[in-house]
C-alpha cells in the first residue's frame, strides 16, 4: 500500500482521538468501581455505620470457568441458619445502643451486612464494598479518588480462614474487624493482622486444654481429624506439640475440607476402621462435622470416644443430624454459657427481616417456615402456601435453639466495644461532639483499650494480641431416653490459673461412648507396673512400647518407667523388682554348719592336743618322752594348742579386733610351732653328729641355745607383725562385689605385703625344718623322730601350698574356711605325725617304751 493511499484511514484515526480528548476535557473524572456491584442482604443508614459479614449459606455450586467469558457470580447455596441468628444479635445490640441514653447519646448507628456464603473470595469481595461503597464518585481534575471507610468497623466472619483474608485486606487500612467464632492462633500475630480482634478465645490456649484434658483421662493413643483450613491445621498443630510434651502419641492425623469429594472422607473413615485408637479429636468447624457425621452414619462406625472442640461440641444441630448416637458420650470444650436479657425475643422477631424485599429472605421465609410464597407449578409438591404473617411461637427448628447463646453473646459484645470506643472517642457526656473526624486507626487503638461492663455484668476487655481472656466450659453429650442429647457441662479450664489448677474436672457423672460409665482406654501399650521399664518398639511412636523387667540390682518403683534405678551398694532389689532391699550380711557363722563343723574340729584338736600332753605329763620320766626332748615337746603342744584355738578368731562376724587378732595370732603361733619342730630336728640331727668321735657340738644345742633359738624366730615373726599393723593393719571390709545379692563381711589384708611375709616366713622356716629332717631321716635309731617330722613338714607344705590358690579363687566366706582348714590340717598333720606314734608306744607298747629299746640293744 502506497503513502496517499494510507493517509485517510490515518487522518480518521487522529479526528476520532480529537474528539474523545475534548468531550473528556469538559467532563469531571470519575472513579467506578470495576466489576458487578455488592449490595448489603440487611442495611440501614445511621450517624455512624457498622459492617457486618455473616455466612447466611454455608456453600456454593462449583463453576467451571472456561476462561473465554467473564465467570458468573457466586451461586450461594444451603441456606444457613446460624447465621441469620449471628446477625439478629448484631442488630439487637445496635438496636439497644441506639435507644440507649446512656451509650452514644443522640448519635445512631447503622449497619450494612452481607452474605459471605462460607467463601474466602466472596469474603474478600464483599469487605471491599464495606470499604469503599458501590457508589459513583466524581472528583475534580487532578485530584485523585479516595475518601473516607464506609463504615468504622466490620463484625464477622464467622471462621478463620476468611478471617484471615479480610484481615491482610483492610488491615493496611486499621479498619477494626472483630470476629466472635474465628478461633486460630496465627489470627493473634499483630504483624500480620493488625486490625483483628475477637470475642472468643484464641485456639492457643484451646488446643492446649483439649491436650491436658485428654491426659487427664490417660488416653496416650488418640486418631485426630482437621478441618482442612487454617481454622483445622493452626489449632491441631499446637495441639499436637502439647500432645507430645504430654506424652501423648497421634496414631493417624487426618484432614477434610466439607466440599472435598466424597472418595476422600471415605478414606479418612477406613482410616478410622483400621485404627487400634478409641479416641478421636475432632479439630473441626459444625459444618464440616455435618458432613463427616453424615458418613459415619452410613457406616455405623459406633465405639469410638470423640473430644472436641468449640466448634462443633455444643451445637445442637449436630446433634440432632447424629441419629445413630455415634457421638454420644463425646467430650469437649465450648464458650462458657451466656445469658443476654431480650435477645430471645428479638431474635424470634423475624418478620422485620421478611420486609428487607430481599431474595435471600424469602428462600429464609420459606425455609424456617416449610411453606412456598408462590405454590409450585408441580402438583407433586404441594405445600402450604406462605403469607408473611407466620409465628416462630411453638415452632422447634435451628433457629429457635438458642444453643449458640454463647456466640451469639460475642456478637453483642464486638458491637458494644466498638460503641464504648466511640463513645470515648466523641467524648460523650450526655450529648456526643459531632465535629470529631472519625478514623478507623483511632477507633482501633481506642477498641483495644476499652474495658467495660455488660449489662448481664461480664467484664470485656482484650490483651495486646486482641484475644480476650482464655476460659472454656468442658461439655459432655448425655443422651436422654427420647433421643435428644443434653450438653451437661462436667468442668472448667481457665487459662489465667496457674498451670496445676487451670483443669477442674468432675469425676462422676460423666457419659462416655455407647452410653458406658467407664472411663474409655485408648493406649498403644498397657502400662509398664513397677518392677519394669519402657523399651520402646522400632519404627513406632514412643507411646508404644514393650516392658522389660529390670535387671538384677536394679528397680523400679513407678509405673511406666523409662528407666530402671540402681539400688545403693547395701541394697539389691527385691523379687518384684520395685523395691530396694537390705542385702544379707553373710560370714562364716557359728551357727551354720561349716562354721560349726571347724569350730568342732578347732575344739576336738585342741582337746587331743590338751589329751597328748596331758599323757606327756603323766609319763614324762618315761624313755621315749626323754628321749625326744621333753621340753621342747610340751613347748610344741602349746603352740599347737595355740594354733587350733587360732582358728577360731576366724569364725563370727569380722570386728576391728578379731582381723587383728587372727591373722597375727596365726602368724606368731604357726612360727612358735615350726621353730620347735626346726629345734627338735636340729637336736635330732646334731645329736648323733656328737656321738662320732672328736666332735663337741652338742654344747652350741644345749637346752639354752633351743630355747634363744625359739625365741630368736618367734621374735622375727612378731616384728614382721608389728610393722604390719603399723602400716596398714588388717580392717573389717564389707564386700559388696564378691556375691551380688549379699553383702559379704570379711577382714581386709591391709597391707598385701604384710600378709604375703608373714606366710613367706613361715614357709621358710618350714623348708628349713623339712631339710633337716629329711637330712636326719636314716639315722641309726629305733625311734628317730626326724621321719616323722619329715612326713609332718611334707603334709604342712602341701597344705599350704594347695592353700594358695584355694583362698584366691573362693568367694567370699568360703576363702575364710579354705584359712581355717588350711590352719586345721596342718595342725593335726603336725599333732597326728609327731606325737601319736609315741602316744601308741606309751599307751599300747610299753614293752618299748625302754632306754634300752630306744638304744636299739637287745
Amino acid at each position: 500500500m502506497t503513502c496517499t493511499q494510507r493517509w485517510p484511514q490515518q487522518g480518521w484515526a487522529l479526528l476520532q482521538l480529537f474528539l474523545v480528548m475534548s468531550f473528556s476535557q469538559t467532563e469531571d473524572q470519575v472513579c467506578v468501581q470495576r466489576g458487578h456491584p455488592e449490595n448489603p442482604q440487611l442495611s440501614k443508614d445511621g450517624d455512624i455505620t457498622l459492617g457486618g459479614i455473616f455466612s447466611f449459606h454455608s456453600s456454593w455450586k462449583d463453576s467451571q470457568d472456561t476462561y473465554t467469558q467473564k465467570p458468573l457470580p457466586l451461586q450461594c447455596i444451603s441456606l444457613n441458619f446460624r447465621g441469620f441468628q449471628f446477625a439478629q444479635a448484631m442488630l439487637f445490640a445496635i438496636e439497644e445502643i441506639n435507644n440507649s441514653t446512656e451509650l452514644l447519646p443522640g448519635i445512631s448507628l447503622g449497619y450494612k451486612i452481607y452474605n459471605a456464603c462460607g467463601s474466602i473470595a466472596r469474603s474478600i469481595r464483599v469487605a471491599l464494598a464495606l470499604a469503599n461503597g458501590n457508589e459513583t464518585v466524581s472528583a475534580s481534575y487532578g485530584i485523585t479518588c479516595k475518601r473516607p471507610a464506609q463504615v468504622q468497623a466490620i463484625m464477622g466472619e464467622t471462621s478463620s480462614s476468611p478471617c484471615m483474608a479480610i484481615s491482610t485486606v483492610i488491615g493496611p487500612f486499621y479498619i477494626p474487624l472483630i470476629s466472635h467464632f474465628a478461633t486460630c492462633a496465627c489470627l493473634s500475630d499483630k504483624t500480620k493482622y493488625p486490625s483483628f480482634l475477637r470475642t472468643i478465645p484464641s485456639d492457643y490456649y484451646q488446643s492446649r486444654a483439649l491436650a491436658h484434658l485428654v491426659k487427664h483421662f490417660g488416653w496416650t493413643w488418640v486418631g485426630a481429624i482437621r478441618t482442612n483450613d487454617d481454622y483445622g491445621n493452626n489449632g491441631m498443630a499446637t495441639f499436637i506439640d502439647t500432645a507430645y510434651e504430654l506424652g501423648i502419641c497421634l496414631e493417624y492425623s487426618v484432614s477434610f475440607f466439607r466440599t472435598d469429594p466424597s472418595y476422600k472422607i471415605q478414606k479418612i473413615i477406613n482410616t478410622m476402621k483400621s485404627s487400634t485408637s478409641k479416641v478421636i479429636v475432632a479439630f473441626l468447624s459444625h459444618m464440616d462435622m455435618d458432613v463427616l457425621i453424615h458418613e459415619l452414619s452410613h457406616h455405623n462406625l459406633t465405639g469410638f470416644q470423640w473430644v472436641g472442640s468449640e466448634g462443633w461440641i455444643f451445637d445442637s444441630q449436630t446433634a440432632t443430624l447424629d441419629k445413630h448416637h455415634i457421638l454420644d458420650g463425646a467430650i469437649g470444650l465450648s464458650i462458657p454459657k451466656a445469658h443476654v436479657s431480650g435477645l430471645r425475643e428479638f431474635m424470634l422477631d423475624v418478620k422485620p427481616l421478611n420486609s428487607s424485599n430481599n431474595e435471600m429472605f424469602t428462600e429464609f421465609w420459606e425455609a424456617l417456615f416449610s411453606c412456598k410464597f408462590k405454590e409450585s407449578e408441580s402438583p407433586a409438591e404441594i405445600q402450604e402456601v406462605c403469607t408473611g404473617n407466620e409465628e416462630l411461637s411453638g415452632s422447634q427448628n435451628s433457629f429457635t435453639d438458642m444453643s449458640l447463646m454463647p456466640i451469639f453473646n460475642n456478637v453483642y459484645k464486638g458491637v458494644y466495644a466498638v460503641a464504648h470506643a466511640l463513645h470515648n472517642i466523641l467524648s460523650c457526656n450526655k450529648t456526643c461532639k459531632n465535629n470529631v473526624q472519625l478514623d478507623p486507626f483511632m477507633i482501633l487503638q481506642h477498641i483495644q483499650n476499652i474495658h467495660f461492663k455488660t449489662k448481664e455484668g461480664e467484664e470485656v476487655y482484650f490483651n495486646q494480641n486482641g484475644d480476650p481472656a482464655a476460659k472454656y466450659e468442658i461439655i459432655n453429650w448425655q443422651p436422654r431416653e427420647n433421643g435428644m442429647v443434653d450438653f451437661v457441662t462436667v468442668g472448667l479450664y481457665d487459662a489465667s490459673l496457674p498451670a496445676n489448677k487451670q483443669l477442674n474436672l468432675q469425676k462422676k457423672g460423666l457419659t462416655w461412648a455407647e452410653n458406658s460409665k467407664q472411663v474409655p482406654v485408648s493406649v498403644c501399650s498397657e502400662k509398664c507396673p513397677p518392677g519394669t521399664r519402657k523399651v520402646l518398639q522400632k519404627g513406632k511412636p514412643i507411646c508404644c512400647y514393650d516392658c522389660i523387667r529390670c535387671a538384677e540390682g536394679e528397680i523400679s518403683n513407678v509405673t511406666d518407667s523409662v528407666t530402671c534405678m540402681r539400688c545403693l551398694p547395701e541394697f539389691w532389689s527385691n523379687e518384684r523388682r520395685d523395691a530396694c532391699i537390705k542385702k544379707e550380711s553373710v560370714f562364716l557363722s557359728y551357727e551354720e554348719i561349716m562354721g560349726a563343723l571347724l569350730a568342732a574340729a578347732s575344739l576336738l584338736g585342741t582337746c587331743m592336743t590338751a589329751a597328748v600332753a596331758f599323757i606327756f605329763f603323766r609319763y614324762r620320766k618315761s624313755p621315749i618322752i626323754r628321749a625326744n626332748n621333753s621340753e621342747l615337746s610340751f613347748l610344741l603342744l602349746l603352740s599347737l594348742v595355740l594354733c587350733f584355738l587360732c582358728s577360731l578368731t576366724f569364725i563370727g562376724q569380722p570386728s576391728q579386733w578379731s582381723c587383728v587378732l587372727r591373722h597375727t595370732a596365726f602368724g606368731i603361733t604357726f612360727v612358735l610351732c615350726i621353730a620347735c619342730i626346726l629345734g627338735k630336728t636340729i637336736v635330732v640331727l646334731m645329736a648323733f653328729r656328737a656321738t662320732l668321735p672328736g666332735r663337741n657340738v652338742m654344747k652350741w644345742f644345749g637346752p639354752t641355745q633351743q630355747r634363744f633359738s625359739i625365741l630368736c624366730f618367734t621374735l622375727i615373726q612378731f616384728v614382721i607383725c608389728i610393722f604390719w599393723l603399723a602400716i596398714s593393719p588388717p580392717s573389717p571390709l564389707k564386700n559388696f562385689k564378691e556375691i551380688k545379692d549379699k553383702i559379704v563381711l570379711e577382714c581386709a589384708l591391709g597391707s598385701a605385703l604384710g600378709f604375703w611375709a608373714v606366710l613367706g616366713y613361715i614357709g621358710l622356716l618350714a623348708m628349713l625344718c623339712f631339710i633337716f629332717a629329711f637330712l636326719a631321716r636314716k639315722l641309726p635309731d629305733n625311734f628317730n623322730e626326724a621321719k616323722f617330722i619329715t612326713f609332718s613338714m611334707l603334709i604342712f607344705c602341701a597344705v599350704w601350698i594347695a592353700f594358695i590358690p584355694a583362698y584366691v579363687s573362693s568367694p567370699g566366706k568360703f576363702s575364710v574356711a579354705v584359712e581355717i582348714f588350711a590352719i586345721l590340717a596342718s595342725s593335726f598333720g603336725l599333732l597326728f605325725c609327731i606325737f601319736i606314734p609315741k602316744c601308741y608306744i606309751i599307751l599300747l607298747k610299753p614293752e618299748k617304751n625302754t632306754k634300752k629299746h630306744m638304744m636299739g640293744r637287745g
